[in-house]
């Protein structure tokens, strides 16, 4: 049974790890098609809450693919002494290496970008303060929420692999 639960949980990681691409490439996509309509129909600022929501659910799906992937693979690293975890926490745990390359699986830096320009309604049109202050603290809210959750993706393999640990000692 180990052995198959293994190559289950390791064909998770891996279409989940590919969905989180695709997701985030289509859904972007969408998103940019959705924001092009807005601004060409001249709609209300207030529209740009629709595309914000669109582009805030948008990425949740990418943040939950990544923190289950992640979670199966600290699973994986404590109960199935993985080496491909081990060499990956190794490889991770050596950022001040010259040349290391980080990549950001959360793609906070293009969502904060996509906020940004998620404003371009605000821009374009003579919005009112009422209409200034709710699309604004909506666009506030939603960085804020790109910052916690990168933050806590940072934290997050130590804390899911001490806890696995706990879970194994207790077994």
């Amino acid at each position: 049974m180990c052995e198959q639960e293994y190559d289950g949980l390791r064909a998770t990681i891996r279409e989940r790890g590919t969905a989180r691409v695709w997701i985030f490439a289509v859904g972007v996509s969408a998103w940019a098609a959705i924001l092009v309509a807005t601004v060409a129909l001249a709609l209300p600022p207030i529209c740009s809450l629709i595309t914000l929501l669109l582009l805030a659910a948008l990425f949740e799906s990418v943040f939950s693919l990544h923190v289950a992937v992640e979670r199966i693979g600290r699973y994986l690293f404590v109960f199935h002494d993985d080496g491909w975890e081990r060499a990956a926490a190794a490889f991770a745990a050596a950022k001040n290496v010259k040349g290391f390359v980080a990549v950001d699986p959360l793609f906070t830096v293009p969502f904060a970008l996509a906020a940004l320009v998620n404003l371009m309604p605000l821009l374009v049109s003579r919005p009112t303060m009422p209409e200034v202050v709710v699309v604004g603290a909506a666009h506030a809210t939603f960085a804020l929420r790109l910052l916690k959750a990168r933050t806590g993706a940072r934290q997050q393999r130590a804390v899911d692999a001490e806890r696995f640990r706990e879970i194994k000692q207790g077994s």
